[in-house]
């Protein structure tokens, strides 16, 4: 007989003893849970006593979590969490070091559980770990321990970063700034500056005065690649807390100081793979970086500023008057303002007064830098470009200036400059890095391509926004690929020409192409369901697999990483945290488990709660689209396992397989790819057969019977 579903079959173990194997009533309170349990081994005073997961981080057992207990679980008496740490916070009084050790390595190992958290920290632990790291006497392991039990109190989010006092943030930066420092206290240093700069900007302001920028390209420097990535999210978050002239000095000095051509070669081309979170780091630099170029793409061109003014004139002589001849010399100044407005209009302006172009925002004065960029830089391409459709009659003269306006929007579209940073995106492109004035250098680029493609699709005015879509494309299909220098750019774009673009749009909608005869839409659908189910093993098989997923608070992005993983028979979820750079755990060395058989739904988007805690702000809605969740029973209350996909794949990847598990449709985007890709390969197999045969759209008619059936066989008359 089954027990009842609120009894779990458990074992308990306890240091010198036999273990017990229990049935554990959830509906029992856990005091009279460890009466029996202490009474079974003869122990007295029951209330001193707690039980832990065995395995993991060793979670403490309470009235909340108590149903993440389940059958086979395998559980451990210790001492209860408000002694232990009551003994661990008396332990770091002692005068021995090896005690002291030992009592932080303990610490260490039991912080990241909330219970025993709240007693540490209840117990003024914080101030005595803030003790040890002020006073600094063991500038070694003793440190990095103190350090480390300390940020993981504090990432509980109980108590604010804010309330640190400035003399304990001014210790840490001398840590940071000390040479020949022990190689495991400065990255965890840098880690507690950059919390502090993120979550206070009193004392981020404190941290940016202390902290030289010189000493962190020393740390950038140091061949440590967690040192290289802690410093790193230090720079970066100062930047990011840096009002906009400050960023751009602040770039500027690290610019001068070669940090651009030090990324490119030892960090972006080290022989080391990239870390995620080094990535997001040079994500969130890139983003600063194009940034800068923000004020510029929403401040529209002043028509009384003399600057300005000269800024278009010289874009005009460069390409009429390269010798620097005087306009019209001899002529009155009604004849030279309508040959200057004439020729503004050759250059490709819209209006004989330019400025009137160039007052729209995006892309303002941005759009004048970029010509003038290009004028200055690449004086023979940008005369060509000029004289050349400037001096067409059969109207297909492309325009200079509207086509660099409008590929401006462009480009500060593709590049999203002027968006919030996202918390998790990582997709920086190595080509920023590998050149000075590299959106300047892109834009050259790729108006000279703007002006290929134009010729190529033998464009007039009216086709502006049709070749514009094109170019959009072209920089798109090219950006996405990543390449790791401008040259290698210019190459892979100038290989993307009008005639590839509409093959690769051709083979697209073929795919995608929905029309096709009834015969073979009705093969489609007999072989939809078998395609449906090798996805389903598909999903499955990834979900066996297991996925790396990254902890997210509201506070910053957090560098901590959990594994979740299916089991082999497809009854169980197993997860659990890991270590960065570690390879992924097998299944049975995960200590967390939820039965397939208790979830009962699956969120996405803003349904899932972790996504409803941290607002609606634009840079949340990245995580709108990669955040699920799964409800399952928790006793009395519904309780929810919260994830962040790494990527958009991914996401499809869970949500479908999930589903499956549930026996719900998988309705993702990825779903209907698969699928898509599988019927049209598996309806080109069927049919190579009928190649070059048309299919009519209706069957043949069936012909009319015959005058007379005696070619049939009759089975009634025996044989001879």
């Amino acid at each position: 007989m089954a027990p009842p579903r609120n009894v779990v079959k458990i074992a308990v173990q306890m240091r010198d003893a036999i273990p017990q194997l229990i049935r554990l009533d959830q509906a029992k309170p856990l005091a009279a849970v460890l009466k029996e349990v202490c009474d079974a081994w003869s122990l007295v005073h029951s209330e001193r006593y707690a039980l832990q997961f065995a395995d993991g981080h060793r979670k403490y057992i309470t009235e909340n979590n108590r149903t993440e207990i389940k059958n086979g679980s395998i559980l451990c008496l210790s001492t209860a969490p408000d002694l232990e740490a009551e003994r661990l916070l008396g332990g770091l009084q002692c005068g021995s070091r090896e005690r002291r050790r030992e009592t932080l390595q303990h610490l260490v190992l039991l912080a990241p559980d909330m219970t025993f958290a709240q007693e540490v920290i209840s117990r003024d632990g914080l101030q005595r770990l803030g003790t040890i790291i002020e006073d600094g006497d063991d500038l070694g392991e003793l440190l990095a321990l103190a350090l480390r039990a300390f940020l993981e109190l504090m990432e509980h989010g109980m108590v604010s970063w804010e309330t640190l006092s400035i003399p304990f943030v001014r210790k840490v930066v001398c840590y940071v700034n000390m040479n020949l420092m022990d190689a495991t206290v400065q990255p965890l240093a840098l880690r507690l500056l950059e919390s502090v700069t993120l979550s206070s900007p009193a004392l981020g302001q404190l941290v940016k005065s202390e902290v030289p920028l010189d000493r962190l390209l020393v740390h950038l420097q140091v061949m440590n690649q967690q040192l290289q990535t802690k410093a790193m999210a230090l720079l970066t978050a100062l930047l990011q807390g840096a009002s906009s002239t400050e960023r751009k000095h602040m770039l500027d000095y690290l610019w001068q100081r070669n940090l651009r051509q030090f990324i490119y070669k030892n960090i972006i081309h080290s022989a080391a793979p990239l870390g995620d979170e080094m990535a997001h780091h040079l994500y969130v630099l890139q983003a600063l970086m194009l940034g800068l170029l923000e004020p510029r793409m929403r401040s529209p061109l002043d028509p009384y500023s003399q600057e300005q003014r000269e800024q278009l004139q010289a874009l005009r002589q460069a390409a009429f008057d390269p010798e620097g001849e005087s306009l019209g010399t001899g002529l009155s100044a009604d004849r030279r303002r309508s040959l200057c407005a004439r020729e503004f209009r050759k250059l490709g302006f819209s209006n004989s007064n330019p400025a009137q172009d160039l007052e729209r925002v995006p892309p303002g004065l941005l759009a004048l830098d970029n010509m003038l960029y290009f004028s200055r830089h690449a004086p023979s391409a940008y005369s060509r470009f000029v004289l050349e459709n400037s001096s067409r009659e059969d109207k297909h003269e492309c325009p200079f200036a509207r086509s660099s306006i409008q590929l401006t929007v462009l480009l500060c579209e593709l590049l999203r400059i002027g968006e919030p940073c996202s918390e998790t995106a990582q997709d920086f492109s190595p080509m920023f890095f590998s050149q000075d004035q590299s959106f300047h250098e892109l834009f050259c680029v790729s108006i000279q391509l703007l002006n290929k493609t134009w010729k190529e699709m033998r464009a007039t005015q009216e086709d502006f926004d049709k070749v514009m879509q094109v170019v959009r494309e072209q920089l798109a299909r090219t950006l996405a690929l990543k390449p790791s220098s401008l040259e290698l750019f210019r190459t892979k774009v100038n290989a993307l020409p009008y005639g590839e673009v509409l093959r690769l749009r051709q083979t697209e909608r073929l795919h995608q192409e929905g029309t096709l005869a009834p015969p073979i839409l009705e093969l489609r659908e007999k072989l939809k369901p078998e395609l449906m189910g090798l996805i389903r093993q598909q999903r499955l098989l990834r979900l066996c697999e297991g996925t790396l997923f990254r902890k997210i608070s509201s506070r910053r992005r957090q560098d901590k990483l959990w594994f979740c993983c299916l089991s082999p028979n497809h009854k169980v979820l197993q997860y659990g945290d890991v270590e960065e750079g570690s390879s992924p755990p097998t299944p049975e060395s995960l200590p967390e488990q939820l039965p397939v058989a208790d979830i009962k739904a699956v969120l996405t988007g803003k349904d899932c709660p972790h996504v409803r805690e941290k607002g609606s702000g634009k840079q949340n809605k990245d995580l709108y689209e990669l955040a699920f969740s799964v409800s399952y029973d928790h006793g009395e209350e519904e309780a929810y396992l919260n994830f962040i996909a790494p990527s958009k794949r991914e996401f499809h990847l869970w949500t479908d397989g999930l589903s499956a598990l549930l026996g719900s449709p998988m309705g993702s985007e990825q779903t209907r790819l698969d699928l898509e890709q599988l019927l049209t390969m598996e309806t080109k197999l069927r049919l190579l057969e009928l190649e070059n045969v048309p299919i009519p759209e209706q069957p043949p008619p069936i012909p009319p019977p015959p005058t007379n059936f005696n070619f049939c066989y009759d089975c009634s008359i025996p044989e001879p």
